[in-house]
């Protein structure tokens, strides 16, 4: 038992068997796989089996079915998962030689294709629960009695081994949790999440579109988006020019000269697009910008005394995506990264990577974002000697530990070129966003020759770090709708007052507060139309204005608005000074809150 309980390869995440209530959610949900897999089999006899892992808050399966399924085939599916999980079936595990598993399972081509790759001398092993029969590492529950609480959610097209080369199968996904409590629980925070789907608010509030025509996975900004991603940008400009950084730009394109001398072509290159060819030389879109910098950097000769050098970049990059992974604003194949490459001495590392950590900190508390922090080590695919990895990462260990910050081990998930700190945003619904990543980099500075004058007069190899800190701007600001539900805190609210007039009287008073209020550097717009004013401000509250300003004939007379918010809370009459004075601080201090500056 303690053998298979070590291989949680075939739960398809990541779990310490040493964080038991972990691993045991992750075994409850393997085995609800199994269930799920068992009511197939009844439903459709002829059905063949690909498979069926845990993943992170439930599990799925890959089957080949005679035909698509309906929801009334899921409803039916589910029922017999319950009569199933009633019957206390035991999970029975069974070690087989290699010759048993294909005479076992030789109707199915996928379980042969698994068991034709499994290394020579691999204990292969199968569980049977009720009459249902699969090729499985494990682990498993004792029954099916000890599956909690679960709920089928969908069916999606999955190619076999992920490969679009390979048959499409069926896909169904559920969820499952040790008691019903946390089943509703989390189905609950589904419809909320669903809510807010930053697809659905940025087509309601006119944000951003895709247009197949331009292409999949490449957005268009519309005006009320492309504020947002304005004031973003600007703030944090801003910060990075108090905090000693350089604004740079490098082009979109580069000769295939810089990305052999880089290594991107080597480990990188099934990411990249296809080149096109310039006078005989091969160019390639930029999949990361620091072969610009390094270029930069390397333009003339540095002095230690000038380190460390700081360049950043709000650069646009192209990455080869499937169109089967593309999600709005969240994966794309264009998308616009606030990139930025310290160049420094050994000695600086420390210094410089907790200088970024301070920074992302800050912007986790403008934005109201939570954290969960991940030092990621050496993937297989990488290059540098193991030294050199070592020596990064214990840098990365030591910039976090001497802050005092929590984190986990993310075994494999550095870059190819150097291990990196990932920074997750936790957002309203507790739900990580992929954030800043920090990464330490001794490779790069040996194959572009990234040097310093020393005080010895010698010269001597610069480290380098590699740091995003929003991240994509795409990724970023879809993250932020979804984490604010659409309603932008003020100072990055697209329109900051919507102005209603009551009657057709006070449109003219009504276009002088507007006026004075965009003086004021306040983004307002007047609400003109024929319509109802109760109309004009449910419209107002649809589109999450932060404020409405009422104008009836008695505010026009005493220079006044009638403040309400978009929650509906009514502030009363007050001076269009009044106003200013009231929304001034709130914007200037970037508060989450509408009546109460950032303190």
């Amino acid at each position: 038992m303690v053998a298979q309980e070590q291989d949680v390869q075939h739960m398809d995440i990541a779990v310490d068997p040493e964080d038991r209530a972990a691993y045991e959610l992750a075994r409850m949900r393997h085995s609800a796989a199994h269930l799920m897999a068992e009511a197939v089999q009844e439903v459709f006899p002829e059905a063949k089996f690909g498979i069926g892992p845990a993943i992170d808050n439930g599990f799925y399966y890959d089957f080949d079915l005679p035909r698509p399924l309906t929801p009334d085939d899921l409803k039916e599916i589910e029922k017999r998962m319950i009569k199933h999980k009633n019957k206390a079936e035991v999970f029975e595990r069974k070690e087989v030689s290699r010759e048993e598993a294909m005479e076992i399972f030789k109707h199915n081509p996928y379980k042969l294709e698994l068991i034709a790759n499994f290394p020579e001398g691999e204990v292969i092993t199968t569980y049977q629960q009720g009459d249902f029969l699969d090729l499985c590492r494990g682990p498993h529950v004792e029954s099916t009695k000890e599956v909690g609480a679960f709920k089928l959610q969908s069916v999606a097209g999955a190619y076999w081994r992920g490969d679009e080369n390979r048959p499409m199968l069926q896909r169904i996904y559920g969820t499952a949790w040790n008691t019903k409590d946390e089943l509703d629980a989390y189905l609950t925070k589904l419809e909320e999440a669903a809510k807010r789907d930053h697809r659905k608010l940025g087509k309601e509030l006119d944000l951003f579109s895709v247009n197949e025509e331009i292409g999949p996975g490449l957005i268009l900004w519309h005006p009320k988006g492309a504020m947002v991603r304005y004031l973003i940008e600007q703030f944090e400009q801003q910060e990075q020019l108090r905090r000693g950084y350089d604004l740079v730009y490098t082009p979109h394109i580069a000769s295939e000269k810089i990305y052999k001398t880089s290594g991107h072509l080597e480990t990188y290159g099934e990411n990249m697009y296809s080149p096109m060819s310039i006078e005989e030389v091969d160019y390639y879109l930029k999949p990361m910008n620091c072969p610009g910098h390094i270029a930069i950097y390397n333009n003339s000769i540095h002095s230690y005394r000038e380190l460390p050098i700081r360049l950043a970049e709000l650069g646009t990059v192209y990455r080869f995506e499937r169109s089967g992974t593309l999600h709005g604003m969240l994966r794309v194949r264009g998308f616009t990264q606030d990139d930025s490459h310290i160049f420094c001495t050994h000695e600086q590392v420390a210094e410089e990577v907790g200088g970024v950590i301070d920074l992302a900190l800050h912007m986790a508390d403008i934005f109201g974002y939570g954290l969960e922090v991940y030092l990621c080590t050496k993937p297989e695919k990488a290059i540098g000697a193991d030294d050199i990895w070592n020596e990064a990462t214990e840098t990365l260990r030591q910039a976090l530990e001497s802050r005092g910050m929590k984190y986990k081990l993310d075994p494999g998930e550095g870059a190819f070129y150097g291990p990196k700190i990932d920074i997750k945003w936790l957002d309203a619904l507790g739900r990580a966003w992929t954030g800043p990543t920090i990464q330490v980099d001794f490779n790069l500075p040996e194959r572009f020759d990234v040097n310093f004058v020393a005080e010895d007069g010698g010269r001597h190899r610069a480290a380098m770090i590699h740091r995003t800190l929003l991240g994509s701007m795409e990724r970023f600001v879809g993250g932020l709708i979804e984490h604010y539900a659409g309603a932008f805190p003020a100072w990055l609210a697209p329109i900051q007052a919507s102005i209603i007039p009551i009657t057709d009287d006070q449109v003219e008073f009504a276009r002088q507060v507007e006026q004075r209020l965009k003086d004021a550097g306040i983004r307002a717009e007047l609400s003109s139309g024929s319509g109802r004013m109760q109309a004009k401000i449910r419209q107002a509250q649809l589109q999450k204005i932060p404020y409405m300003l009422v104008i009836g004939a008695r505010e026009a007379e005493a220079d006044s608005v009638a403040v309400r918010l978009r929650s509906g809370d009514d502030l009363g009459a007050m001076t269009v000074d009044a106003f200013e004075a009231l929304i001034k601080p709130v914007i200037e201090t970037k508060s989450l809150d509408l009546v109460e500056p950032r303190s």
